[in-house]
């Protein structure tokens, strides 16, 4: 905690509370074809200040089963966002999803870093049991990564236009001291 913000720190990021000066960023990404297709939605078609308006009022919108992080380099650079939501306190367990949106990052273990922060903190700090997520079948690079976390495969789910593989992660799996 620095003040009253939450920032949890990993071996390469530093994840913090989201903030009005991340949203260029988030704008640009979130426009982005390629990070879209990651994220199985369309590219943003607002304009920035439409985004901005929306962003404005989601940073002001508490909700208590969700918190959204900015992820930062070490040496401060906004690299990308994860979150954990659908916090279930009578199952003890949470989804999470991350992204990294500046691919200079990509394939250099910031991502698994991400995760093995984020999952300490929920198993540590919100003192959950279950962590799980979705990502897309094709997303093979994100499977690799939330396996080396220690994610296992638990299920896959179909729609229309996308299959998702379901990983599960469970605290008792893991040596927490």
């Amino acid at each position: 905690m620095i003040g009253d913000e939450l920032v949890l720190t990993g071996q390469k990021v530093v994840l913090r509370e989201k903030r009005l000066s991340d949203a260029a960023n988030d704008y640009a990404w979130r426009t982005d074809p390629e990070l879209s297709r990651y994220d199985a939605a369309l590219p943003l078609k607002l304009s920035l200040r439409e985004f901005m308006l929306y962003y404005t009022e989601q940073m002001r919108s508490f909700k208590e089963d969700r918190r959204w992080f900015a992820i930062d380099s070490l040496d401060g650079k906004h690299i990308g966002n994860c979150m954990y939501y659908d916090v279930d306190k009578i199952r003890k367990q949470v989804k999470i999803g991350i992204i990294i949106g500046d691919r200079e990052y990509w394939g250099k273990g910031y991502g698994t870093d991400v995760v093995m922060t984020l999952v300490a903190h929920v198993f540590g700090d919100l003192n959950l049991e279950r962590v799980y997520l979705d990502t897309l079948e094709w997303n093979v690079r994100a499977q690799r990564c939330f396996h080396k976390c220690g994610f296992v495969v638990s299920g896959h789910i179909n729609d229309k236009e996308h299959n998702f593989v379901i990983m599960e992660l469970y605290r008792s799996w893991l040596n927490l001291s």
